[in-house]
């Protein structure tokens, strides 16, 4: 069994940073579909503006993106400085505000979390 915690941080802007959604995604789902282990996904900074792409029916990875979003979160703070309040709000992903407005790193390694940052 493991404790994983997948943060996105890549922006919408450029192929690489596509490529890290979707490893990002990939690597949630391969631990989701284990029924052993814990994943937590949370978009973070520029990250959380993937959320009003990935709910578009239309996206290439609307699909994946579905096959992990009970496990989704996003930062509160970086909703509001991203501009994508509005969608968040919208897609009903929670919200995480543990410190200072942003989640907490340090609560996911104490509670036994791997980090990994795509």
């Amino acid at each position: 069994m493991s404790k994983t915690a997948v943060i996105i941080l890549a922006g919408t802007d450029g192929h690489a940073n596509l490529g890290r959604l979707v490893n990002g995604l990939e690597t949630a789902k391969e631990f989701a579909e284990n029924n052993d282990d814990e994943v937590e996904l949370i978009f973070d900074g520029a990250g959380t503006q993937w959320i009003p792409e990935l709910e578009d029916e239309e996206s290439d990875y609307y699909e994946l993106y579905q096959s992990v979003q009970d496990d989704a979160a996003v930062c509160d703070y970086c909703t509001g400085a991203f501009g994508v309040d509005d969608a968040v709000n919208d897609a009903g992903v929670v919200r995480l505000d543990d410190h200072d407005g942003h989640p907490s790193v340090r609560s996911l390694v104490d509670d036994g979390y791997e980090v990994i940052t795509f």
